[in-house]
């Protein structure tokens, strides 16, 4: 596979060229590994119940880039808003992530492999016509395209994970997909000394190379000397484990690993493959004799246990590297980074040799062997932000939703990551029980890692709206959460009280607030970090976040749902990712729909009106409550629903409405205005007034 592109340069020409190079071959790999599918209806089917069926990720990768073009404002019309709807989201275990197949009427193998055409053709059009200037960052308009890119990188390495789940007779093998033929008696494991040094993680914002939002910033670490293992650990070494009865012995695992082998039953690693007393070896495509000298792929559950067997065995402190022990093995080890590698990858990685691992032992630096590439490596880290850490807006929720301590960091990079997989920056992290091509290596060490699990939220720009969903009076103002929650149950009394919808979550407390009288709310936003503040509170029952107070001062917090009267209908309440202006059509059958401050919020709130009649009942009600606060950088003037002049005259939002929704709506009340105070610091509280309309379908 070519290397990541550089992202600065002297020659705009030839950039453009290196970035249209880049992007078809990754574009069409993807599509090239779908080929591995026997025929299309292997398409429908799900590899891992927790997962789409595959046709989603066929789809995903290709509707990213138009949501995102969308979203940067590159572009304003969309290909398909059928397809950019339900393959947009539902890669993850999230709690937003929708998964119900009812949902979903899935198009043909051939209308997507039509509709990846289509885009393809965009794709390149926009990569020779956008303005280029080097080196690109984050502003650059091809910030989106290398994001889609990247993002078509993961979902390589993801979606072959997944078609290696399938059963053997749903795939087949490829050529562009070889398999190492490699194999022999595995080596003895040793462990070797790593002295102790100081770290730097992290990347600058002028860095050479593409990365996520979560590798920018600093951590800076003085790593203890510790062992570590020469080798990645094998097949043949992992057999121990399973033949003393690894898997039956509890002592060995964590309390969420006891919980993960009640439920799966496993017994031996989940590429093993039966074979009467023996066991054989799934690849992708293929079932192989056991290549015993080969990594094992585990979770990190089974990683972790077999650390805790190993250092019973050997009555030493074994356990999973963090992170910054990885990074000090990587430089004493002396590693290569991408620019500097030759010819040929010094690893197994890229894509370079094999789609399947090779021997442990054939890849060297300075006496330790697969430091980088073969399998990926589990860490014993948690994922977190590092200092100065800053969310990309095109892409808010690529990294937040996993700092929730259960998603550990995995490091090094596998035979089939490319791109920016490949850099030592590069942070990925997954929930412990999921399978990717990863293994692990340990060490040995006295010091323990320790993991800030149960963190306070200090995004500045999240908090405040946790304050203003849950928070104190302000200015002599009640809560506008509450208020809004107060005046709807009153003006819609009569409303048959099934399903309500809102959209404009905030941090959640108009939702939670209507769970007490509607038999299922769904709430939605764009914005996947609010969505997350209130999944976490209805998940663990509290939050805690910063303040800022004044100057470099703050205050901490906490609050608690057991103090809230909705304490006891929350599971009324479901959280989702959606965007108004190209919701899925599922959302639909509502007695209650409410636009909470979301029609300024939105890039296209037009076409959201012009259809909201087919998702409300009849007699069912629609209230919108709105600041009227038009901003081009979040609304386009053209679809501005007010605060302009039409025919010379002007046309404010309140007037608007009236012309949008009439015939198909009727107006209840327009009279009612709510203050809305945002504490943004102690002297610092935003003032908006809010008005609100009612309006009942004909």
């Amino acid at each position: 596979m070519k290397r990541i592109v550089s992202l600065d340069g002297k020659d705009v020409k030839e950039k453009r060229a290196e970035i249209r190079e880049y992007f078809l071959e990754v574009y069409e790999t993807y599509e090239r590994l779908f080929d591995i599918l026997k025929n299309d209806d292997i398409f429908y089917k799900k590899a891992n119940p927790l997962r789409h069926p595959l046709i989603f990720y066929f789809g995903h990768t290709a509707t990213f880039f138009i949501n995102k073009l969308i979203l940067a404002k590159i572009i304003d019309k969309r290909i398909n808003s059928t397809f950019e709807s339900i393959f947009a989201i539902g890669v993850d275990e999230m709690s937003w992530d929708d998964l119900d197949e009812t949902n979903y009427s899935w198009p043909t193998v051939d209308e997507v492999r039509e509709y990846r055409d289509s885009v393809k053709e965009l794709i390149l059009e926009l990569i020779d016509t956008l303005p280029l200037r080097l080196p690109i960052d984050w502003e650059s308009p091809f910030w989106a395209i290398l994001m889609g890119i990247e993002h078509e990188n993961i979902h390589i390495e993801t979606s072959s994970v997944l078609m290696r789940e399938l059963p053997i007779e749903d795939v087949r093998p490829s050529e562009l997909f070889p398999v190492c033929k490699e194999s022999g008696k595995a080596p003895n494991n040793q462990l070797l000394d790593v002295p102790s040094g100081l770290v730097k993680l992290g990347k600058d914002f002028d860095s050479r190379f593409y990365g996520w939002d979560n590798e920018y910033g600093s951590k800076e670490v003085f790593v203890e000397s510790f062992k570590a293992s020469k080798y990645l650990v094998t097949n043949e070494e992992f057999l121990e484990f399973v033949e003393n009865g690894g898997y039956e012995k509890p002592e060995y695992w964590s309390k969420e690993g006891r919980s993960w082998l009640e439920f799966r039953k496993p017994g031996y690693p989940r590429f093993w493959v039966k074979d009467g007393k023996n066991f054989k070896y799934r690849a992708i495509a293929e079932v192989i004799d056991m290549p015993w000298d080969w990594p094992v792929d585990v979770n990190y559950l089974e990683a972790e246990a077999f650390c805790s067997y190993l250092s019973k065995k050997l009555n030493k402190p074994i356990r999973l590297p963090s992170e910054e022990e990885w990074y000090r093995l990587y430089e004493y080890s002396k590693v290569p980074n991408v620019d500097e590698w030759g010819k040929k990858a010094p690893a197994n990685i890229n894509l370079e040799y094999y789609a399947s691992s090779v021997p442990v032992n054939r890849f060297s630096f300075e006496g330790f062997y697969d430091v980088i590439g073969n399998v990926w490596q589990w860490s014993a880290t948690t994922i977190n932000g590092y200092d100065g850490f800053k969310v990309h807006p095109l892409y808010d929720d690529f990294s937040t939703p996993t700092f929730d301590g259960k998603h550990n960091l995995i490091k090094g990079g596998s035979f089939i990551s490319c791109g920016n997989e490949t850099l030592k920056e590069s942070r990925y992290a997954f929930r412990r029980h999921f399978f990717q091509h990863a293994g692990f290596r340990y060490i040995q060490s006295d010091k323990e890692v320790v993991n800030d699990d149960e963190r306070y939220e200090d995004d500045l720009e999240l908090t405040k709206y946790i304050e203003f969903c849950y928070g104190d009076e302000y200015l002599g103002f009640k809560n506008y959460s509450k208020e809004l929650f107060k005046y709807i149950k009153m003006i819609t009394a009569d409303a048959k009280k099934d399903m309500a919808l809102e959209l404009g979550t905030f941090a959640g407390r108009v939702g939670f607030e209507l769970s007490k009288v509607y038999r299922k709310v769904h709430t939605l936003d764009f914005t996947a970090r609010l969505i997350q503040l209130a999944v976490n509170f209805k998940k663990d029952k509290k939050l805690k976040y910063i303040l800022k107070d004044e100057g470099e001062l703050v205050i901490f917090k906490e609050i608690f749902l057991k103090d809230f009267d909705f304490f006891d209908t929350i599971k009324n309440v479901e959280f989702w990712q959606g965007d108004m202006a190209n919701l899925k059509p599922n959302f639909t059958g509502y007695d209650l729909v409410i636009l909470n401050n979301a029609i300024t919020r939105n890039y296209n709130p037009k076409k959201f009106l012009s259809e909201v009649d087919k998702r409300v009942n009849d007699k069912g009600y629609l209230v919108i409550a709105s600041d009227n606060c038009w901003d081009e950088k979040i609304t386009p003037k053209e679809n501005w629903i007010g605060g302009i002049k039409k025919n010379g005259e002007k046309l404010y939002t309140k007037e608007a409405l009236k012309e949008l929704l009439a015939g198909r709506f009727e107006l209840i009340d327009d009279s009612f205005s709510l203050p809305w105070t945002l504490r943004e610091e102690r002297s610092k509280i935003i003032y908006k007034n809010i008005e609100v309309s009612v309006w009942q379908k004909k």
